[in-house]
């Protein structure tokens, strides 16, 4: 993914206090990756810490090394740095962007910016602006709910009652964030976050019902635009031979995330929405180290032991 610097300027170039200064053609220019770089180093002639695609944002001290070279090296310093295929130069502080600085970069095509920010104020809202634009994103059919503080993402086929667990935990004070369908994004390298379609937020689609609006029905409170995933259950048909203690943990990868996973088999006179709740109250408690079915299975195998040594002291006397 990548974000041209048009695209910056128009989605948050008023909070980021941007104008450009100089070759709009640079406008059309992709950033690929959310770090800023200031390069310092690249201008002084070390070029290998220069990634290409990345914005260059020039402070104080940048524009005041430019300013104490010859002008014909502080153009060739700049001209070296363009060429390495960076994004675009922003110069913060409100300083204005010098000769020096402008017409090779005009020449190389590449579009020199200014900011009123400081530099720290400017690399910390652009850095957020980015990361939020830049981050991997994906689709999946199912349903997103927060309940008692997760965020609880329901899979399962088509038609095996998604939706309807989905809303049986509405109606019983919890909230939607997504309907049938789920915008996945990962905002850091262990954290993803859910959001609905935004032709469809705040709705569900519901055999018998049709379309209907959550937040109408319920309240304001009971949906929620985006939410952090936590957990994933899915609704999956009543098998064979199903885990009975439940010591099995399975795992979910999303966005190369890994999530924890809980199957709970489908039939008549099963509430899911029941199960759904108690399995995210379950994983909660092991978060907070309290494992419900190994304490048991522990407890068990102590008990079958005391009865075997029972048995051997028994047969001895």
């Amino acid at each position: 993914m990548s974000v041209r610097i048009r695209e910056l300027l128009e989605m948050a170039g008023e909070a980021l206090q941007l104008r450009v200064v100089s070759s709009a053609c640079g406008l059309e220019r992709e950033v690929a990756r959310p770090r800023l770089q200031q390069p310092g180093l690249a201008l002084a002639g070390y070029l290998p810490q220069l990634h290409p695609n990345r914005i260059q944002v020039l402070g104080n001290s940048e524009v005041s090394y430019l300013g104490t070279l010859e002008p014909a090296r502080a153009r060739a310093a700049v001209a070296a740095v363009a060429a390495e295929g960076v994004a675009c130069f922003v110069v913060t502080n409100g300083t204005e962007p010098p000769a020096v600085l402008c017409e090779p970069a005009e020449v190389a095509g590449v579009a020199v910016l200014a900011s009123a920010l400081r530099t720290a104020d400017f690399i910390r809202i652009a850095t957020g602006w980015l990361e939020e634009r830049l981050a991997p994103e994906t689709q999946l059919h199912g349903d997103l709910v927060e309940l008692h503080g997760l965020g609880v993402l329901i899979l399962g086929k088509s038609g095996i009652g998604k939706s309807e667990a989905a809303l049986d935990l509405v109606s019983h004070g919890h909230r939607l964030v997504a309907d049938d369908v789920v915008e996945v994004r990962r905002i850091s390298p262990t954290v993803l976050r859910g959001r609905s379609a935004r032709l469809i937020r705040h709705h569900m689609e519901i055999r018998g019902l049709g379309v209907i609006d959550v937040e109408a029905l319920f309240g304001t409170l009971a949906t929620l635009d985006e939410r952090q995933l936590d957990l994933v259950v899915e609704l999956v048909e009543w098998p064979g031979v199903p885990d009975r203690l439940g010591l099995t943990e399975e795992r979910f990868e999303l966005l190369d995330v890994e999530l924890p996973l809980v199957r709970i088999p489908v039939r008549p006179g099963r509430s899911s929405a029941v199960l759904i709740e108690t399995a995210a109250r379950n994983h909660l408690l092991r978060c907070r180290g309290r494992h419900s079915a190994a304490g048991f299975a522990e407890r068990l195998d102590r008990e079958i032991e005391r009865r075997r040594q029972h048995r051997r002291g028994g047969g001895s006397a």
